[in-house]
């Protein structure tokens, strides 16, 4: 298991969780709560969730994709709507669709993070970690507007599927 670099205060974060189903939301909330996260907004509904973050000031979205409710519409409007307070907050898309052609349609919408459902503490915040601490520059491309999830041409892969670096 990965470990976080750091220890982070979240004492003066502001998060948004678009979640369909109650205890899930509510697990969220308490989660937040334990790290020390002093305002969190919590909703199953799409239009209240666009609401919310055009009133407030929010660091970062935690958002569910579920039968019933289209976590990437929202996201693509987070990042495409001319409305939107802030185009560039990062999104954690939280979600059982763990297949890869959904993390890959989650990543064109433009997430920041995946993260995979049943969660845990530990993961939630490795992933707000990975969120602090790999900070991606945003770029728009036809029709796309999000972080650039390339990984940098420094980093070396080592895994059993890497392709074979080339001298010269």
């Amino acid at each position: 298991m990965r470990r976080a670099k750091r220890s982070y205060d979240l004492g003066k974060l502001s998060i948004l969780v678009l979640e369909k189903h109650l205890l899930v939301r509510r697990l969220l909330t308490d989660v937040f709560s334990e790290f020390g996260v002093p305002t969190v907004h919590s909703t199953p509904d799409p239009e209240m969730a666009w609401d919310i973050f055009i009133q407030f000031q929010v660091d970062l979205i935690l958002c569910d994709w579920a039968h019933g409710l289209d976590g990437m519409a929202f996201l693509a409007r987070v990042r495409q709507d001319e409305e939107s307070s802030d185009p560039y907050v990062p999104v954690i898309i939280c979600t059982a669709n763990t297949e890869s052609q959904h993390v890959c349609t989650a990543r064109d919408t433009g997430m920041t993070q995946f993260l995979a459902k049943p969660v845990s503490a530990k993961m939630i915040y490795f992933r707000i970690c990975a969120v602090i601490e790999n900070t991606r520059p945003f770029f728009r491309v036809s029709d796309f507007f999000g972080p650039d999830c390339r990984r940098s041409r420094d980093e070396f892969y080592g895994g059993l599927n890497r392709r074979k670096h080339r001298t010269g």
